[in-house]
């Protein structure tokens, strides 16, 4: 995106806007890159502004992904059939091959992929930095400026390798020194905490299972002097509980309520297996989860106790977690997942369209801090906005536009807007090549492939199926 944003009316349109009544027919003003208006009833007249006749059209606040792997991109389809661990260990040795160009590469499809299912801001949780193979968390925010969309990158973390209980092999952690060190440069070289920002940095050592209790403690203090957030995996599988208990005799969040991480600073992916008192203390601390339905059920790790989260007050939003444990998977449908095994697990009250729609939006932007800019469509925040056409020939046959955009599969978007600015129109990326885009993930999986042989790795085409 180039160029200073201009004034923008979406008009005909209805408007759900999270945090407020919805609209049926009505308009959205946009000035610069804040949303300034919005309400029942015609556009007011705004000369110079770019129209846009929002006619069978929804419009919610872009989606917010708050858990992913984009480097994952690059090794899709693979170990098919296999728990979590058994997937890890099938593939992390695949992954220290990979270089920036592969991330760049794997992000640039990844990224642009969220944007063609409504995904505004993403974060992105990279925890493998093989030694000399350039400079992989830069390649993630290079693509993310490509493509458009506001970036959350996690520099991720492991200091645990199998010769000290861990689950990754030693050649692919870190020494504690050279963490602190490369996650305080990441923080000072690209996390900007102004209200428009596009990229903020996230400190987050990978898992109990992979990274140390020193690790784990000296990555909160440093982020909480940064005054930045934390993020980790937790309570994703029972293989992770049983981990927990043996090696430190706690079970997972109270594992982390010991090391000093539960707070409004923090948020976790995955916490499936929560136990009644685990979710409490959530609550109570203002921790927040990304919830993470296609790749929990990919892995079978099961199904986590997202409406009883709820219920409790703590917050959920939503991830699509790494591409390679859930295969192009889009943020949009991550809600019907999310609201179809709620529903399951608990019946059909467990769960609403509309719920489910805050969970990939305001809940997102609360787990990423940036609730006052992101989330919801209110005058003042960000104009960070996807518009759904629900009113063709097929969905025009429901009369809920939330229903339609939450119960099926993603409608098509007429326009994806970053701050104003368009990323996605009619179901096209805008700021980078479409098929450019693709390309790189398909050329980023061939030369992980290709580096993954030259190291003696296994490379992912022959990693086993099951």
């Amino acid at each position: 995106m180039s160029g200073p944003a201009q004034d923008v009316l979406i008009e005909n349109v209805f408007v759900a806007p999270v945090a407020g009544p919805e609209i049926e027919s009505g308009y959205i003003r946009i000035a610069g890159d804040r949303i300034v208006a919005l309400g029942a009833g015609p556009a007011p007249d705004v000369p110079g502004a770019v129209r846009i006749d929002g006619e069978g059209c929804l419009a919610t606040p872009g989606l917010v992904n708050t858990h992913h792997h984009l480097y994952q991109w690059a090794s899709q389809g693979l170990a098919q059939d296999a728990t979590l661990f058994e997937w890890l260990v099938a593939l992390y040795d695949v992954w220290a091959a990979m270089d920036a160009e592969v991330v760049k590469g794997a992000a640039t499809a990844g990224l642009g992929w969220l944007a063609l299912s409504g995904c505004t801001t993403s974060s992105d949780h990279h925890y493998i930095f093989p030694k000399g193979r350039g400079d992989l968390f830069a390649a993630g925010i290079e693509a993310a400026r490509e493509v458009g969309v506001r970036f959350h990158p996690a520099r991720g973390s492991m200091d645990r390798g199998r010769s000290h209980g861990g689950l990754p092999p030693d050649a692919v952690v870190e020494e504690l020194d050279d963490i602190l060190a490369a996650t305080e440069e990441a923080v000072d070289a690209y996390h900007d905490p102004s209200f428009s920002s596009m990229s903020r940095v996230v400190v987050a050592p990978c898992s109990p299972f992979s990274a140390s209790a020193e690790l784990m403690t000296e990555s909160a203090a440093l982020a909480r002097a940064k005054g930045v957030r934390l993020h980790t995996h937790i309570a994703e599988t029972l293989d992770e509980d049983e981990h927990c208990v043996a090696q430190f005799g706690l079970r997972p969040v109270d594992y982390m309520e010991k090391l000093g991480w539960l707070g409004p600073d923090v948020w976790f992916a995955h916490a499936v297996h929560l136990s009644d008192s685990d979710i409490g203390k959530l609550a109570a601390s203002g921790t927040g989860t990304a919830h993470c339905p296609s790749s929990n059920g990919r892995l079978g790790a099961g199904i986590a106790r997202v409406s009883e989260m709820l219920r409790q007050g703590a917050n959920v939003g939503l991830g699509v977690d790494g591409s390679a444990s859930s295969e192009l998977t889009p943020l949009a449908g991550e809600m019907r997942q999310t609201l179809l095994f709620q529903r399951a697990r608990y019946g059909p009250g467990a769960l609403t369209a509309r719920q489910a729609l805050e969970l990939a939006t305001l809940g997102g932007a609360r787990n990423l801090g940036r609730e006052n800019e992101l989330g919801s469509l209110e005058p003042g925040k960000l104009a960070d906005i996807a518009l759904w056409r629900v009113g063709g020939p097929f969905a025009s046959a429901i009369a809920d536009p939330v229903c339609a955009l939450v119960f099926g599969p993603p409608p098509p978007l007429a326009r994806v807007l970053v701050g104003g600015r368009s990323v996605v129109e009619d179901g096209e990326l805008k700021t980078v090549s479409h098929d450019a885009a693709g390309r790189a993930g398909a050329e980023a999986a061939r030369r992980l492939a290709r580096l993954a042989r030259e190291k003696g790795f296994t490379a992912p085409k022959e990693v086993g199926q099951g």
